[in-house]
């Protein structure tokens, strides 16, 4: 996924291959992993949503289900190929 680290905080904002609604969705119904449409995040400026298409993700757990979180991820982004 494409996705920069942030300068600072703990959110990561990765673009997503499918819309970001159904990312987040199917994230949660194959993996139980748990991320925030983009797009409900933000709105519509001059006909854009900036969020569209990313979502977020928060770095709050522990640095192990961090990384089983980021397994899973990959997980069901590679089953999207």
């Amino acid at each position: 996924m494409n996705v920069e680290k942030p300068q600072a905080g703990f959110y990561l904002w990765p673009e997503t291959p499918v819309s970001d609604e159904v990312f987040a969705r199917d994230l949660f119904t194959q993996q139980n992993v748990n991320v925030v449409p983009g797009s409900y995040l933000s709105h519509d400026a001059h006909g854009i949503n900036p969020g569209e298409n990313r979502v977020r993700m928060a770095l709050v757990a522990p640095l192990q289900e961090c990384i089983e979180a980021a397994k899973r991820i990959r997980s069901y982004v590679e089953s999207l190929a």
